[in-house]
């Protein structure tokens, strides 16, 4: 009831009157029935708008930090997030995430739409990063449709560490739902897992009109913060945990976006 009226009536209402989002291609986003719905993740307003503009209820998995603040504001926080259609994920990993992660295949095996970011964590430069294959896995595993979604300018409305937003429309492409039924029955191959990512990054891609970095967002950021880059090795090992799926799927909010410039390519 508090995800519709806010939605409905309280700041939904406000939100399209200030932001005047634009949306080509909603009526992709399939009328009833499961699907994931997979989004290049540019700023936190990304997980505001995407649900403001969908009909369905969206569900997002949120860090499980916003579930267990402690005081006034810390108590709010909490109350929001779980009235506002968010679900708390533990990304400590081991039993703990893969309980998390359950919750969000119940989402899914209930008929719901699952908000994604394969990138794992907002774009430190708005370009598209390279996509950990947690989505994939999740899509096989619970056989539903993935639905494209491309963010457009919202790093503009609240780049990172910026709390207050600024006033600028913003816009939404839905592409079109990918089937990856031919793949069924695979999705504990790495090939597989990896050739779906890519085949749902080319699409974010060629939606978002953004450059293609075959990089994770997440190493180039812990370069950019003097952290030095993560061994490749280490990267890939720690894509098969299954708190690298709670990776794809958290919001990561409050980590500083320093420019930088890495080399790129085309997917």
């Amino acid at each position: 009831m508090f995800y519709w009226v806010m939605k409905r009536i309280f700041l939904g209402p406000i939100l399209k009157i200030l932001f005047r989002p634009w949306v080509k291609g909603l009526d992709n986003v399939p009328e009833s029935g499961a699907a994931i719905l997979a989004s290049n993740h540019l700023s936190f307003s990304d997980s505001i708008f995407l649900p403001l503009m969908v009909h369905r209820p969206v569900i997002f998995l949120a860090k499980s930090e916003y579930f267990t603040g402690k005081g006034v504001k810390g108590r709010l926080t909490a109350l929001f997030f779980r009235l506002s259609n968010q679900l708390p994920m533990d990304r400590s990993g081991g039993a703990a995430s893969e309980m998390s992660l359950q919750a969000g295949k119940d989402v899914l095996t209930g008929g719901g739409l699952l908000g994604i970011y394969p990138e794992g964590t907002r774009s430190p430069d708005a370009r598209l990063y390279r996509g950990k294959v947690g989505v994939a896995r999740l899509a096989l595993q619970t056989r539903v449709p993935v639905v494209p979604v491309a963010m457009i300018g919202t790093e503009k409305v609240q780049p990172i560490g910026k709390r207050l937003p600024s006033i600028r429309r913003i816009g939404i492409i839905v592409g079109q739902p990918l089937d990856f039924s031919r793949y069924y029955g695979m999705e504990d191959d790495r090939l597989i897992q990896r050739a779906v990512t890519d085949e749902i990054m080319y699409e974010l891609m060629r939606l978002s009109g953004q450059e293609y970095v075959d990089e994770y967002a997440a190493v180039v950021k812990a370069r950019l913060a003097g952290k030095g880059p993560e061994p490749v090795h280490k990267v890939e090992v720690a894509e098969d945990a299954a708190d690298d799926i709670a990776d794809d799927i958290a919001e990561n909010i409050n980590e500083p976006g320093p420019d930088g410039d890495e080399s790129h390519r085309k997917l």
